[in-house]
């Protein structure tokens, strides 16, 4: 029977690494990319060669390992210097170099702050290439597993819980020995004494991560990954995880913001819009986001930075009301701006004193100033039980963000077909991220360097997508007539202090358990 034969495996060739790599290759493009761009300026950590020792690698030889290896599914260190080995695109990307894992696993370590500003640096090209429109623009967020399971995390609720666990095991231990002491059985009672000991030192543990929960304001812990939340994920599952955030353009689906932080949506908003207008060097854009992220204060924000919201209103509340129907929910109750009063569906007027009452509490949505309406008319009001249960009539809480929330949604109301894409545009990478890169945890440890894997990730979903756009070699060129002006412009940008300003801001935000 015929069969295809290869070739003898001592025969002698001549051929060089050039020859193994086709022209639409997407290493040509990692190596171009990255002879093209300044490394010291991006804040990357140069490694200079020392008087004594072996030289060092370039620190651009690290760099296109990793955007190889998250290119292609590889993100563990030991397997990538396996890969340098052994494949022939790494081989010739790298001119046959093939580092350490060690070395390779510290650059990830060491550069987060200069991976971010990488990415920035990409989406610049990407608008300088006419890839991305900046004008409508959807934000949304996804959970990733921390390096940390949800045993090593605790809140105050769950450590009372292992106390209050410790002091019945303790007690119950205790009993038996008394009942042992007539039978005089010494292995039993070293033995429970032995349990007796390890519960005190648990107690001492569980007593020492109290105080540091106390001492830290947080409402939680986490002993392995200090900066990792137990957060909701979908429904009622929670997971000691980090909130991506992205901001996606519509025109191809590219990532224009991102960055990782360690709490919900709800105060998520206004940093990541903003880092998207900075990022694209825009004066305004419209963005559509999900009813999770509805906030006042954050849409407030964002009017104020010129950036038009389109927040899905979340369902309507019954206030600080209790058995109120349908027909008279907030949202019944209509507003007059001229005269600061409501009109209630039966026809009164509400009124307010014009003071400012300040909500308090520990949750996401106080801090605010509100005024309260109310009217005399309650009290005679044939259908006050179907409105309210309160003895002196219906109230009425209207938030100092309250213009910025109703402007919101009157949009939201107008561009029902815009904000339909909302999903179509967001949702895609996330679906593509972690569901068939398989990027749905973190490999680092700390807020800082999660962001920068993060940051490395988008890097390279932004490059693979460019790329199926594109085409290499179209690319390439583009890269070779990027405008040197704009990208000078980008590279000033990165050392003034709007980082610094955005992490500052995003950190300040309270702090809440799922």
């Amino acid at each position: 029977m015929q069969h295809i034969t290869g070739i003898q495996r001592n025969q002698m060739m001549l051929s060089s690494l050039e020859d193994t790599i086709t022209a639409d290759n997407p290493v040509r493009f990692i190596d171009a990319f990255v002879g093209t761009i300044d490394l010291e300026k991006l804040g990357f950590s140069i490694r200079v060669l020392k008087t004594e020792g072996r030289p060092s690698f370039e620190t651009a030889v690290f760099l296109k390992v990793y955007l190889y290896g998250y290119l292609n599914g590889i993100r563990s260190s030991r397997k990538l210097e396996k890969e340098c080995l052994r494949n022939m695109e790494l081989q010739w990307l790298l001119c046959g170099l093939a580092p350490n894992y060690h070395t390779i696993a510290d650059f990830r370590k060491d550069n987060p702050k200069a991976l971010k500003q990488l990415f920035k640096l990409f989406v610049s090209f990407l608008k300088d290439a006419d890839l991305i429109a900046g004008e409508t623009i959807a934000i949304d967020g996804t959970k990733s597993r921390a390096h940390n399971s949800k045993k090593a995390n605790f809140s105050p609720k769950k450590i009372d819980k292992h106390l209050a666990y410790i002091e019945e095991k303790t007690q119950q231990y205790l009993d038996q020995l008394a009942q042992n002491d007539d039978h005089e059985n010494s292995t039993t009672i070293t033995n429970i004494q032995a349990k007796i000991e390890r519960l005190k030192t648990n107690k001492i543990n569980y007593e020492l991560l109290a105080e540091q929960l106390q001492a830290s304001g947080e409402p939680q812990i986490s002993t392995t990954d200090g900066d990792a939340r137990a957060l909701l994920v979908q429904g009622v599952v929670v997971e000691v995880s980090y909130n991506i955030q992205a901001a996606v353009d519509d025109k191809h689906n590219l990532v224009v913001a991102t960055h990782t932080i360690n709490r919900n949506d709800k105060n998520a908003l206004s940093a990541i819009a903003i880092e998207a207008k900075e990022n694209l060097d825009v004066d305004t854009f419209t963005a559509l986001v999900d009813k999770g992220y509805h906030n006042g204060r954050e849409l407030e924000t964002c009017k104020n930075q010129n950036i038009t919201t389109i927040v899905a209103h979340p369902e309507q509340g019954k206030s600080n009301e209790n058995g109120t129907q349908p027909e008279y929910l907030i949202s019944k109750f209509t507003y007059n701006k001229e005269e600061n009063t409501y009109t209630c569906p039966e026809g009164q007027t509400l009124t307010t004193t014009g003071r400012w009452h300040k909500k308090t509490g520990r949750t996401e949505e106080s801090g605010y100033m509100f005024q309260k309406y109310r009217t005399p008319a309650c009290k005679t009001c044939p259908v006050k039980d179907q409105c309210t249960s309160r003895k002196g009539g219906r109230e009425l809480d209207r938030s100092q963000y309250a213009n910025a929330v109703e402007e919101n949604h009157q949009r939201y109301k107008d561009n029902p077909q815009l904000y339909r894409k909302r999903q179509e545009i967001n949702e895609h990478i996330f679906g593509t991220i972690k569901r068939k890169w398989g990027y749905n945890y973190t490999d680092l440890i700390g807020l800082e360097k999660v962001n920068g894997e993060h940051s490395l990730i988008m890097l390279v979903y932004n490059i693979k997508r460019s790329i199926n756009i594109l085409g290499v070699p179209d690319l390439i060129a583009k890269l070779k007539t990027w405008n040197s002006p704009y990208k000078r412009k980008v590279l000033l940008f990165i050392k003034t202090t709007y980082l610094k300003t955005i992490t500052a801001y995003f950190f300040a935000q309270p702090k809440v358990s799922c």
